[in-house]
């Protein structure tokens, strides 16, 4: 049987990775490409795959903001595409629900295609497992989009998404928002733990970065790197954390 897949991602270079991949699967028909939320939507209403490879950052609409939209009665088959490995994918794999980790291997595109070839035939159950993924990660995602600061006389709740890097300063937690600078007292451990569960990434003992807000990867003398932010802010990535930076980054 063929599977006819739509790609679903706003990254030019991801999407041909997986289309020259894909080429060299049998029985696949790839229907379309997409790079944005709303013109997923449109097409996966219109053209009906079997199977949509889903990034889950994407402009305008997030990956499971895309699936929520869909009829559950016409719901084709998810395997989500993501750069990196946090709480998400822990809940992917509890739900049984596919992932592919960028840069894609192609063993592992195989093994999800098998995957979902075999689960074909239980319609139901596949798509039940994904209403339930989604389910549970807007339940944690509700509860979770923001933190409780705690300053000299004060306690600022910020929204992990306006966060655009965190440093540890002594025995204090600076966290940087849109040019303002809050000051914790808190352990770096502490921001860690409410950071990482959602989009961001420890580059350095004393650094962690929001995704969200890199918008280039730098690349120095001596294999060493940097990221530099929205706002022009350079950071080192140090080299105990520059594997897990790089394949969070999609670059490894």
């Amino acid at each position: 049987m063929i599977l006819r897949i739509l790609i679903v991602d706003d990254e030019p270079l991801a999407r041909e990775r997986l289309r020259l991949l894909l080429q060299e699967e049998p029985q696949i028909e790839i229907i379309g490409e997409v790079g944005d939320g709303k013109n997923a939507v449109r097409a996966i209403r219109r053209n009906r795959p079997d199977l949509v490879l889903l990034d889950i950052q994407l402009p305008e609409m997030a990956g499971f903001e895309i699936v929520a939209s869909l009829d559950p009665e016409h719901m084709p088959a998810i395997v989500f595409v993501t750069a990196y490995e946090q709480f998400a994918v822990r809940a992917f794999k509890i739900h049984a629900v596919d992932y592919l980790l960028k840069p894609v291997e192609p063993a592992r595109l195989h093994e999800a295609l098998t995957r979902v070839r075999k689960l074909n035939s239980e319609e139901g159950d596949i798509r039940q497992r994904v209403l339930d993924l989604m389910q549970d990660v807007g339940r944690r995602r509700g509860a979770q989009d923001r933190i409780a600061v705690k300053t000299d006389g004060d306690v600022v709740i910020l929204k992990l998404a306006e966060i655009d890097w965190a440093e540890s300063a002594g025995s204090y937690v600076c966290f940087h928002t849109a040019g303002q600078t809050h000051i914790s007292r808190q352990t770096m451990q502490q921001a860690e733990q409410d950071l990482l569960r959602h989009n961001f990434i420890r580059i350095h003992r004393s650094t962690i970065v929001n995704l969200d807000r890199v918008k280039k990867l730098k690349s120095l003398p001596f294999g060493e790197y940097a990221v530099e932010l929205r706002d022009g802010t350079t950071l080192p990535i140090s080299r105990g954390y520059k594997d897990e930076a790089l394949r969070a980054l999609g670059y490894a």
